[in-house]
Parts: structure tokens; sequence; C-alpha cells
């Protein structure tokens, strides 16, 4: 199993875990903080659940209908996650404002205290773990996996402090507007994930340093007059790179294809935790100019 399948069981587990904690606390206390954050975590729970289901259907073979393979099951899932954290902001924002409208005093604080510190240690191990899984491996998904946990991980900080606030001062209204900050927070985090699956859904080229690096084997291979065409493009764990490269017209069809595998073994090490497709068409001269030409036909 890979790793990423691994890390999204255990978050998996663990939401599970703190919505049955939180939201038992939240329907007894009624406090609008803590229900925010049980909230965050059923959508964890959730969100979690679809990126195993993502993940095991991006990692299936291609086949007659997918015959590219089902990448951008990634990407897709990161969009919805994205999405599912900022409808999820604004629920909180809705029982926030109207608690302001109709206050109601907090009841069972002792509890709401232990059950929300065991949650925020719980999370901090979780977020390590996510964290150390995404630097590994790069992926989406568990990217975006271990930021909402860290959202979740900064909302728990912020009940406990509100809940010792309101118990050392009892002034209620610290309670909304603590739902109104982490709202607003969790909206701001969700704009940059769904960006980035947006845009690796319409394949975006990879960044320039990349490029930059790709152009460099390109450059050192003596046998390559010179190159065109060149495409990149990321797709979940996938990376797929296709050229133009321009070889003597002398040169034996078996030594060009020698040169391509030795490029593109070169290229795929630049990436090493993921999985690179590359194709490179070869050229006995550059056809370029020949070839714009014929698309503006």
């Amino acid at each position: 199993m890979r790793l990423e399948k691994k890390a999204t069981l255990v978050s998996t587990s663990v939401a599970a875990l703190l919505v049955i904690l939180k939201m038992g606390v939240a329907l007894f206390s009624g406090s609008i903080a803590v229900l925010a954050s049980a909230v965050d975590s059923l959508l964890d729970l959730f969100v979690s659940l679809f990126n195993y289901f993502a993940l095991h259907n991006s990692e299936k073979s291609p086949d007659n209908k997918f015959q590219y393979g089902r990448s951008k099951i990634e990407p897709l899932a990161a969009v919805i996650e994205g999405t599912v954290i900022l409808f999820s902001a604004l629920f909180i924002l809705y029982n926030a404002l109207l608690k302001i409208v109709h206050p109601k005093a907090l009841v069972h604080m002792r509890e709401s205290v232990i059950v929300i510190l065991l949650s925020f240690v719980i999370t901090i191990f979780l977020v390590l773990f996510l964290r150390y899984v995404a630097k590994k491996t790069n992926n989406l998904v568990i990217r975006s996996d271990a930021l909402h946990y860290q959202t979740d991980l900064f909302s728990n900080g912020a009940v406990l402090f509100t809940l010792a606030t309101i118990s050392y001062t009892g002034e209620q209204l610290i309670d909304p507007i603590l739902g109104i900050a982490i709202s607003f927070y969790m909206i701001y985090a969700a704009i940059p994930i769904m960006k980035e699956g947006v845009l690796m859904l319409l394949d975006i080229a990879l960044p320039q340093e990349d490029i930059k690096k790709i152009e460099a084997i390109l450059d050192d291979e003596e046998s390559i007059k010179s190159y065109h065409y060149l495409q990149t493009r990321e797709s979940g764990s996938h990376i797929f790179i296709s050229v133009h490269a321009v070889f003597s017209v002398s040169i034996s069809l078996y030594d060009a294809h020698i040169i391509s595998d030795k490029i593109e073994i070169k290229i795929k090490a630049l990436f090493p935790n993921k999985k690179t497709h590359f194709t490179m068409h070869m050229d006995p001269y550059d056809d370029s100019e020949v070839n714009e030409e014929t698309e503006e036909w």
C-alpha cells in the first residue's frame, strides 16, 4: 500500500475519533467555537474518506476507457476538499452571527476544556505525520489534508483559549467572535488549495526552475542539434513531458533511440517522487516553422 493511502487511513481514523468527542461536547455545552471545531472534524472525516478513494483510483493502470490513467482524480479531490472547507466556514460564520443576535450561556465548561485539549494533542501528532508524508511524496491530496488538519489544530488552540477566557471573565461574546475568526481563517486556507487543484486540472506547466533543469539536460546532449515544442504538465502524482529533438540526418534510428532513453533516465531522476512520462519526437531537421504554418491553416 502506498504511503499516501496509509496516511489517509490514519487521518480518517483520527477524524472519526475527534468527531465523536467534539460533537458530544458541542451539543451539551452549546459553544459555537466547539461546534465549529466539531463540524471541521466531521468534514475532515468525509474528506479523508474521499481522499482515500481518490488515491486508490488514481493509481489504477490505464485502460481502454482512461488511456492516460486517472491521475487527475487527485487535483479534483483537492478542489472538492477546498470547497468543503469553504462551505463549512460559511456554516460556522452563520452560527456565530446567529449567537451574537441570540446569546446563550455556555455550560459543561470543564468537560469541554478536557475534550478540546485531548483533540489538540492528537491533532498535533496527525499534522506532523501528514506533513512528513506530504514532504516525502509531494502529493497534492496529502498536502491539502495536512493543511486541513492544520486549520483544525489552530481552531482547537483558539477554542481552548476561548473557553479559558470565558471561564475567567464570564464574557460570552468571545465565543461567537472566535467562531467568526475561525471561519475567515478557513476561507483563507481553502482558496490556495482550490486554486492549485484547478490549475492542475487545466494542465498548468511545471515551474520555470524545473523547465530550466530539463532544458539543461537537453542542452548537454551533444547529439541533439536543437529542440523545440518542449511541453510539460503535472497531473496529481504524474508529470508529462514531451519535446521535439533535432538530430543529425545521418544518425541511425537505433542510436537516436539510445540517446532518447538516456535523456529520459536523467529527466526522471529530477522528479524521484513523481511518475514521469517522457516522450521525445525525433526530427532529422527543425520543422517547427513548418508545423506552425500548418497549424495556422
